[in-house]
């Protein structure tokens, strides 16, 4: 059974997460491991764990003082394990945490083979396509002010 977890920088399996999205994220097109760890610190880290082993993660980056903007980044799924509905559950818990907390939006630079996975979740297009680490890239958004509120998880309250 696949349960998600919210950990900080000081969890346990933080290593973990760290070595999925080197693997599957930076090493495919070529950047060093842990590149992209300079917000972690401050950041909301949702892994997907199954029989004890991290085999998904979301970063969620906070973007202003006032707490409701915020990016995701850093979606990462073990290679054989994409395609079973994972990462679209660590999306949905990600967004049920931001309206429990009152973020009104979440940003993503979705590189052009997720723009559709992004869309299905309710993220829209945004601004001009570009180009990040060699890769084609659309900035999405959503606006949780206009999604269903479907439920919320007070777990996180006491977590954050």
């Amino acid at each position: 059974m696949i349960s998600v977890h919210l950990i900080n920088t000081n969890d346990p399996l933080y290593q973990s997460e760290r070595q999925l999205r080197n693997r599957i994220l930076l090493q495919p097109v070529g950047l060093p491991d842990h590149a992209w760890e300079m917000h972690d610190k401050k950041s909301w880290h949702f892994i997907a764990v199954e029989k004890g082993r991290v085999i998904g993660c979301i970063v969620l980056v906070p973007l202003d003082k006032e707490g409701k903007k915020t990016q995701l980044m850093q979606m990462a799924v073990e290679s054989n394990q994409q395609g079973k509905g994972i990462g679209k559950l660590l999306v949905n818990e990600l967004l049920d945490f931001c309206q429990s907390k009152g973020i009104t939006e979440v940003t993503c630079h979705a590189r052009e083979t997720a723009v559709q996975f992004y869309l299905n979740l309710g993220f829209v297009i945004y601004d001009e396509s570009f180009e990040e680490v060699g890769i084609p890239h659309q900035h999405m958004k959503i606006d949780l002010s206009e999604r269903t509120n479907r439920h919320y998880f007070q777990k996180y309250s006491r977590l954050t």
